[in-house]
């Protein structure tokens, strides 16, 4: 908590307004789209509400594909099932990690041809870094398929200037407790069309009819962020800079600290924007390191520091075995090489220094295999 945090949750207090929505819910909304550049913004529950809401007004329904980056988090696909779609995994590049716009393209003018196009593209922003929005929006544009974005991680970050998660139909934003900022649980939704909006806010409230008794035309959900909460996330929002600035310096610190050691590679910033660095991501190369990546992290967990995996992808999830998958080898190799590094911005320098100086003991240096002379 930044501590400005306190005096918006202090003037819900005073105006004893702490059921669901309220004032504090429509200044963070309002706030949150000027933050971004969104022309409109609807707080929510969770990112994985914001998602699942974005499908139903892109029109998923049963046995619709929706193309979805392979390499994150279940939240990104599990909306998809809500609706009784079907996922289809799409692998990385390496610039980003993010989803590879060549493997999109290819794919959409395969269903092209096949008379089965995708109803909608989920591009996932990976671990506060934009994905390459431009060739996806651009193949998108061409056949009439809504884009998704889903921004969970990458709140602060760039895509040539602008936010990721204000290009496609509609974005998803998250506040879990992991976030760069957080509101202990919640999410957001942004559009540039405003209908999208309202009827998302609508579904959100148990889709109530407008009329003075409860009336219900369409299935509604209980989406809705609090009040409360989102004066949280208003004193959060203020300091957003801040977190992103001490993000990047301890991403610097441990790049100074770990850059030398052979194997060991960090998470590239591609050249289309500014990466948060939500987290400090790194792979490790064990024939170079002497080591592997779960060496590493038992290492540090036997010193009571968390560190954890790159995320597994979809296609290899037992929940999503079946599922169609585009590639899926950089992704692979990423999960089984990549390690997230503790990254909280309270971390200090001797924090900092204390994770490293495991990462170290765990290095062997690999030998050379000396030439046998036969003492000539």
């Amino acid at each position: 908590m930044s501590g400005l945090e306190q005096q918006f949750v202090q003037e819900v207090f005073a105006s004893n307004w702490i059921a669901p929505l309220g004032p504090q819910v429509d200044a963070f909304e309002a706030e949150f789209a000027a933050a971004v550049g969104a022309p409109y913004a609807l707080a929510l529950s969770s990112g994985t509400a914001a998602l699942h809401l974005a499908l139903i007004l892109a029109g998923v329904g049963p046995g619709d594909e929706v193309l979805v980056s392979t390499l994150t988090f279940s939240a990104s696909a599990n909306p998809v099932v809500y609706l009784g779609g079907r996922p289809v995994f799409i692998d990385s590049e390496r610039t980003s990690w993010n989803l590879d716009p060549a493997l999109v393209c290819e794919t959409i003018e395969r269903k092209a041809r096949q008379g089965k196009l995708p109803k909608a593209v989920i591009p996932v922003h990976l671990y506060g870094q934009s994905a390459d929005l431009d060739p996806i929006l651009e193949v998108c544009n061409r056949y009439g398929i809504p884009v998704i974005e889903d921004a969970a991680e990458a709140l602060g970050a760039t895509y040539k200037g602008r936010a990721p998660g204000t290009f496609g139909m509609m974005g998803a934003f998250s506040f879990n407790g992991n976030k760069i900022i957080t509101t202990s649980g919640g999410g957001m939704l942004v559009s540039a069309d405003k209908g999208l909006i309202d009827h998302a806010r609508k579904l959100a409230t148990q889709a109530r009819d407008p009329a003075p008794h409860y009336q219900h035309s369409e299935i509604g959900y209980n989406y809705r962020m609090s009040n409360l909460l989102a004066a949280v996330g208003r004193g959060q929002l203020r300091v957003l800079e801040e977190r992103v600035r001490r993000k990047r310096e301890i991403f610097d610190a441990y790049r100074g600290l770990l850059g030398d050691l052979p194997g060991i590679v960090f998470m590239p910033e591609a050249p289309w924007g500014r990466c948060t660095r939500w987290l400090t991501c790194i792979t490790v190369d064990p024939q170079a390191f002497g080591a592997t990546r779960e060496d590493i992290r038992l290492a540090l967990e036997a010193e009571n520091i968390e560190s954890r995996p790159l995320w597994k992808p979809m296609h290899l999830q037992p929940v999503f075995q079946g599922c169609e998958v585009v590639g899926g080898a950089v992704a692979e190799a990423l999960f089984r090489d990549g390690l997230c590094l503790p990254s909280g911005t309270a971390m200090t320098q001797a924090d900092i220094e204390r994770v490293v100086a495991v990462v170290w003991r765990t290095h062997h240096p690999v030998k050379t295999p000396s030439v046998e002379t036969d003492g000539l």
